[in-house]
């Protein structure tokens, strides 16, 4: 049987609105490669979750406008048509940053303070 997933839980949540937050504190102080870095760690603990996980995916599309970048840009695009659908069945590369540095079906190492968040929600 599919698991569908929808409501992330509020353990894991708190942590994930924690780091949209350093993100934007980073990005209006123009500390770009330090907001891009809490942006990916929002990835990896949304990833699971077709809204939150959709939404990271947005502002990275957003800061990749911001940056002038046409390669983030489109890989943003592609993620936001596909990524959701692929959270709500379950069917997600665990780990990947979700940059389009990074292949978007490539599973990638979790860092140890995140694996510790996801633990017990089956996503580590």
């Amino acid at each position: 049987m599919m698991k569908l997933y929808w409501a992330m839980p509020q353990g894991i949540k708190k942590h994930y609105q924690h780091e949209l937050e350093l993100y934007e504190t980073e990005f209006v102080q123009r500390h770009l490669q330090q907001a891009w870095r809490h942006l990916e760690r929002a990835h990896i603990l949304a990833q699971p979750w077709p809204r939150e996980h959709s939404y990271v995916h947005w502002r990275m599309l957003c800061f990749g406008f911001f940056i002038k970048s046409p390669k983030e840009v489109l890989g943003q695009i592609t993620r936001l048509v596909f990524g959701g659908v692929k959270s709500f069945v379950g069917k997600i590369p665990i780990g990947n940053t979700g940059g389009a540095n990074v292949p978007p079906l490539k599973p990638m190492e979790i860092p140890t303070d995140l694996r510790e968040i996801l633990k017990g929600t089956g996503e580590d």
